[in-house]
């Protein structure tokens, strides 16, 4: 019999009776979040394989660059390790991760704390002298791709003071005039990479510097630049940035500065419109670079990464309580599903990853079912593109692959993550119309570990006022509120009290071929 360990609960209302139709649904999501687990598992173990023997970092492709770099092998590849690893409970692998970071610390920071290209062959730096742009460059993509969605997830850590200090030193070496004061860029995307890292930096931490940091960057862009009058604004990656991490700036002003909020209103507004008008195909996807100034489409190719645009469309919904930055999105999802086949980045595994990405994303926020059933049979293509050996493209994109895979399997099982989640344990969850949580747990062998039921992260970790529309960000699916208390029921036994935070960490076990149907509701 399953047991529900170390906790004392109290016997409350007979079991309720649920139809067939949920648990069938949360064994078919188990099957899904079980090939997420190999497949991730796999992947980690592939790339460790091919890191350098001396220094223990991975290089940034498999071909031919031996080399660790902060803005790829940091930014998009290692943090995927890391978060597998953190996510499965992996006794063996985390620790490798951990070792990873301190490694990454001591041989590539080259002025401060940024660092620099790392070459495995002279186990030293790549060039002579460094660029203080590329620097910058490197580390900014460090921070949002690669460090902000591990603190999105863990909170306060090592990978959290990482990024902290790269963006003081960022600041510190800022040397470009402007009519805001000294900035430490001016490539759009890297100053998009800054918003995002800084804005969340202001809420996790409280410090005022970020803040201070986030709004002169946005000031220089919405109150000097005009971005709606560029003759080129890059609506994939490599540009789209800068979209994103001005929502998030103007999120900040919304709850922190309104007066700034209402200077920053309508060259906002100007920038998502001018996408509206110039920048969709009929079914309301992105083509890749548009010509705000004239209209003009620059390249048809549509961009991957329309999702994290229209991210930030909700954004600034939410702030503004503007439907019409709402109803494009729900406009692309409900048109998704004819996009099955369309080769996103000449059909890479990377292209794949970031488009269903964004779709996982924008489905947290607006339902759609066609959409859905592209997300699943999307993943089934990505899914299949991984080698033998864990390798999926044998370079730093294969990250992304793992970014999005633990992001299908998180919607999944709802959130729910378990230690250790090995390659035997099927997990699925469904949340039905009232909001309970069913959970189908089996194992092939004897399990004893950790059920952890996901908890208001925006709220607990980063301090939120609300868990607003952002990029990077492991959505919320159902959450054990610090202050609530649950009913909580396994197969026939009655249901029993549990406070919320006892669900972050909740004993369970389970006997070999034994399955687990766990019900978990509110009380109101």
């Amino acid at each position: 019999m399953t047991r529900l360990l170390c906790l004392c609960l109290l016997l409350v209302l007979p079991v309720p009776v649920f139809s067939e139709d949920v648990w069938q649904k949360a064994q078919d999501n188990a099957r899904d979040s079980r090939m997420v687990v190999a497949f991730t598992h796999r992947f980690v173990q592939g790339w460790l394989f091919h890191a350098d023997p001396k220094a223990g970092l991975i290089p940034r492709n498999l071909k031919n660059d031996f080399f660790w770099n902060a803005r790829d092998s940091a930014a998009d590849n290692y943090p995927f390790m890391v978060l597998t690893c953190a996510m499965t409970g992996h006794p063996v692998l985390f620790p490798i991760m951990e070792a990873m970071l301190q490694t990454e610390r001591r041989l590539t920071c080259r002025l401060g704390s940024l660092p620099d290209d790392f070459l495995f062959e002279t186990q030293s730096f790549r060039t002579r002298e460094y660029d203080l742009d590329s620097l910058i460059f490197g580390a900014a993509e460090y921070a949002k791709d690669g460090l902000v969605p591990i603190t999105e997830w863990m909170g306060s850590s090592p990978w959290m003071d990482r990024m902290e200090e790269m963006i003081h030193d960022i600041w510190k070496h800022a040397a470009i005039d402007s009519p805001v004061g000294k900035l430490p860029t001016r490539n759009v995307e890297v100053v998009g990479d800054l918003l995002q890292a800084m804005s969340r930096l202001a809420w996790i931490t409280g410090k005022q510097e970020y803040q201070e940091w986030t709004f002169r960057l946005a000031d220089q862009c919405l109150l000097h630049d005009n971005i709606a009058r560029w003759p080129r604004l890059q609506l994939d990656d490599h540009g789209c940035e800068i979209i994103g991490g001005l929502s998030e700036a103007c999120f900040l002003a919304s709850q922190r500065d309104k007066d700034r909020w209402q200077r920053y209103r309508k060259p906002m507004y100007d920038i998502l419109d001018c996408v509206l008008e110039y920048g969709r195909n009929p079914d309301g996807l992105l083509y890749s670079v548009i010509n705000p100034a004239s209209g003009a489409v620059i390249n048809q190719e549509l961009t991957d990464n329309w999702g994290y645009n229209y991210i930030a469309f909700l954004t600034v919904a939410e702030i503004g309580n503007e439907d019409k930055y709402r109803e494009p999105v729900r406009f692309a999802l409900s048109h998704i599903d004819k996009y099955l086949d369309y080769p996103w980045e000449g059909g890479s595994a990377d292209g794949y990853a970031d488009s269903i990405e964004g779709a996982i994303s924008l489905l947290n926020r607006i339902p759609d079912p066609k959409a859905v059933d592209w997300v699943d049979a999307s993943m089934k293509v990505l899914l299949s593109k991984q080698k033998d050996d864990g390798i999926i493209e044998g370079w730093h994109g294969d990250g992304n692959s793992a970014r999005t895979a633990w992001m299908w399997a998180l919607w999944k099982t709802a959130g729910a993550t378990f230690s250790p989640w090995r390659e035997d344990l099927s997990a699925g969850a469904v949340l039905d119309e009232t909001g309970t949580l069913h959970l189908s747990l089996a194992c092939d062998w004897p399990w004893k570990g950790t059920l952890h039921v996901d908890r208001p992260r925006h709220q607990v970790n980063f301090h939120l006022p609300f868990d607003y529309p952002r990029l990077n960000q492991f959505p919320e699916w159902f959450v054990a509120g610090p202050d609530a208390f649950y009913q909580v029921a396994v197969n026939n036994e009655p249901p029993r009290r549990v406070a919320g935070k006892d669900l972050w960490a909740f004993p369970f076990s389970l006997k070999a071929k034994e399955t687990a149907l766990i019900t978990i509701s509110k009380e109101k």
